[in-house]
C-alpha cells in the first residue's frame, strides 16, 4: 500500500496546480486522475480547445473582412475543418503532457484510474489503495442537463462535442446565453453557420454589468449571431434530416419552434461528485456542492475541497487559486484567497472582462460610487488595429477613490483587465493607476484614460 501526505483527486487546473505545490514545499503527493490525460476539463474539452477555435476562427475573420481594409490581397482564403480541429489536438496534447513533465519535475506521482474515498485516509484506485494523511478533492464539474433536451454529442451537444464537429452546420441553436454559449456560437458563426441563441433571462451573459450585456449582445447581432431572450425551452425533437426546438416566450406563455442542425445545450455546468463515496465517507454536500469552511475543509477532519465542486464561480484560475491556498495550509502555512479580485473574462471578439463589484451591485449596497469611462474608439492602437469597438469602465468609491470594480470590453481585454486586479489587491485608489506611466501607443492606455475621468476627466475623450 502507497503512503501519501496528500492524495489530489482530479488532475484538472485545481487539483494538478495542488499537487505540483505540494511536490514544491516537500510532501510526499500522489494526483489521481481517470480521463487518461491530465488538465481536466479545462485543458481536454474546454478552456484551452475553445481558445484554439477561437483564435483561428478570428483569424479567419481577419482574412475575410480587414486584410482589404489595410491593403492585404489574400485570395483564395479557405476552411478545412478536420485540419482545424487537428490544430485544436495538437495544442491540447501539447499543454496536457506539459504537465505531466511538470509532475516529474515535482516527484508528483501521476496515478490513472478514478479515485474512491474509503476514508478519511484511504482513497482507491482500481486494485490499489492509496494510504494518505491528507485528501484534497479536486473533481471539477460536468455540463448541466436539461429536461428535455437528451444530449448524444453527435446533433445534440455540450461544449465537448461543440468542439468536435467536422462540419459547419447550416443552422445551429445554442441554448443558454452564458460565456459557453456564446464563444462557441462565435466560433461556428464566424464559419459560417446560422447560429440562434435561446436564453431564459431577458440578457445574455448573468451576473456581468448591465452595459457591457447591452453593448456585447449588439456587437454579436451585427456579427450575425440571433437571439430570443426571455424564453424557456421545452425540448428538442430528433427528426431523421433536422433537430426541432420547442421553446415559450416568458412574456406571454406562447409556445415557438425553431428548425436546426445541431443544437448546442450550454446552460451551465454543476459538480462532478459520481463515484467518489462521499455520503459513505461522510462529507457533507449541499445542493450537489461540497460543503467546506474558510479553509476549504471539509465536514470529515483531513478531507478538503476545491474548485468547481465546491461554491464560488466555476472559473480554472479560481480553482488554481484554491490549489495553491491548501497546499500551503497542509504543509502548515497560511492559504489564502481574495475572492474580491477574481477576474472573469469571456473570449468572444471583442473580449470582455471583469473584476470586482458592478453598478448594479454596488446600487444594491447603497455604496456611493463614481465612474470612469473611456471608449476604445478613441485609442489610437485599437484605431491602427481596426479594433474599436468598446469600452473600458473603471467603478472607485465616491469618497476614498478605491477601485472597487473594472468592466471591459474590447481588444484584449482579457490581458488588460489584470493591471486593475493587481491595483485592487494592493487597494489602489483610481488616482493612483491614473498616475502611472503607460507606454504609447497600447490598448492599455485605455486603462489609464478611464480611471483619469473618474477624476478631472479622461484626456483623449
Amino acid at each position: 500500500m502507497a503512503e501519501y501526505d496528500v492524495v489530489v483527486i482530479g488532475g484538472g487546473p485545481g487539483g494538478y496546480v495542488c499537487a505540483i505545490r505540494c511536490g514544491q514545499l516537500g510532501l510526499r503527493v500522489a494526483c489521481v486522475e481517470g480521463r487518461g490525460a491530465l488538465g481536466g476539463t479545462c485543458l481536454n474539452v474546454g478552456c484551452i480547445p475553445s481558445k484554439a477555435l477561437l483564435h483561428a476562427t478570428e483569424m479567419v475573420h481577419e482574412a475575410q473582412e480587414n486584410f482589404g481594409k489595410m491593403g492585404i490581397t489574400a485570395r483564395g482564403v479557405e476552411v478545412d475543418v478536420p485540419k482545424m480541429l487537428a490544430y485544436k489536438d495538437g495544442v491540447i496534447k501539447a499543454n496536457t503532457q506539459g504537465i505531466e513533465f511538470l509532475f516529474k519535475k515535482n516527484k508528483v506521482d501521476y496515478v490513472k484510474g478514478w479515485g474512491q474515498i474509503l476514508s478519511a485516509t484511504e482513497v482507491k484506485v482500481g486494485d490499489q489503495t492509496l494510504k494518505t494523511r491528507n485528501i484534497v478533492i479536486a473533481t471539477g464539474s460536468e455540463p448541466a442537463s436539461l429536461k428535455g433536451v437528451e444530449i448524444d454529442e453527435e446533433r445534440v451537444v455540450t461544449s465537448t462535442g461543440a468542439l468536435e464537429l467536422t462540419r459547419v452546420p447550416k443552422k445551429m441553436v445554442v441554448i443558454g446565453a452564458g460565456v459557453i454559449g456564446l464563444e462557441l456560437g462565435s466560433v461556428w458563426s464566424r464559419l459560417g453557420a446560422e447560429v440562434t441563441v435561446i436564453e431564459f433571462l431577458d440578457h445574455v451573459t448573468p451576473g456581468q454589468d448591465g452595459e457591457v450585456q447591452k453593448h456585447l449582445q449588439r456587437i454579436l447581432k451585427k456579427q450575425g449571431l440571433s437571439f430570443v431572450l426571455g424564453a424557456a425551452v421545452q425540448g428538442v425533437e430528433k427528426l431523421k434530416s433536422k433537430l426541432k426546438v420547442t421553446y415559450k416566450l416568458r412574456k406571454d406563455d406562447s409556445e415557438q419552434t425553431l428548425d436546426t442542425d445541431v443544437v448546442l445545450l450550454a446552460t451551465g455546468r454543476r459538480p462532478y461528485t459520481s463515484g467518489l463515496g462521499l455520503e459513505a465517507a461522510g462529507v457533507e454536500t449541499e445542493r450537489g456542492m461540497v460543503k467546506t469552511d474558510a479553509h476549504w475543509r471539509t465536514s470529515v477532519p483531513g478531507i478538503r475541497a476545491i474548485g468547481d465542486v465546491i461554491a464560488g464561480p466555476m472559473l480554472a484560475h479560481k480553482a488554481e487559486d484554491e490549489g495553491m491556498a491548501v497546499a500551503e495550509e497542509i504543509a502548515g502555512k497560511h492559504g489564502h484567497v481574495n475572492y474580491g479580485v477574481i477576474p472573469s473574462v469571456i473570449y468572444t471578439s471583442p473580449e470582455v472582462s471583469a473584476v470586482g463589484q458592478t453598478e448594479e451591485s454596488l446600487k444594491a449596497e447603497g455604496r456611493k460610487y463614481k465612474v470612469g469611462k473611456f471608449p476604445f474608439m478613441a485609442n489610437g492602437r485599437a484605431k491602427a488595429n481596426l479594433a474599436t469597438e468598446g469600452f473600458v469602465k473603471l467603478l472607485a468609491d465616491a469618497e476614498t477613490d478605491r477601485i472597487l470594480g473594472c468592466h471591459v470590453i474590447g481588444p484584449a481585454a482579457g490581458d488588460l483587465i489584470h493591471e486593475v486586479c493587481v491595483a485592487m489587491e494592493f487597494g489602489a485608489a483610481a488616482q493612483d493607476l491614473a498616475l502611472t506611466c503607460h507606454a504609447h501607443p497600447t490598448f492599455s492606455e485605455a486603462m489609464r484614460e478611464a480611471a483619469l475621468a473618474c477624476g478631472d476627466g479622461a484626456i483623449h475623450a
